[in-house]
């Protein structure tokens, strides 16, 4: 499983990074956690406001952080 967090880094992007991380950490799967920063790649994907959480090339949410519960959700 791959799982992006896209966003320049503020405040509410780092924070969705975080919970992202937390929730892999509760999972017993393998999955992949990478953070995506570059304007251009992230306009690439279809995705004009940050955060955003892509979960296998599929946005899940754009513009917020997630609940926990939701991101949870998200890995199945």
């Amino acid at each position: 499983m791959d799982v992006k967090i896209c966003g320049p880094g503020c405040t509410k992007c780092n924070e969705a990074y975080d919970l992202a991380a937390k929730g892999i950490g509760k999972c017993d799967k393998d999955i992949q956690l990478e953070k995506i920063t570059d304007f251009q790649k992230i306009a690439m994907m279809g995705i004009f406001s940050t955060p955003a959480v892509v979960v296998n090339n599929e946005i899940m949410c754009v513009g917020r952080v997630p609940t926990e519960k939701e991101f949870l959700d998200w890995l199945g």
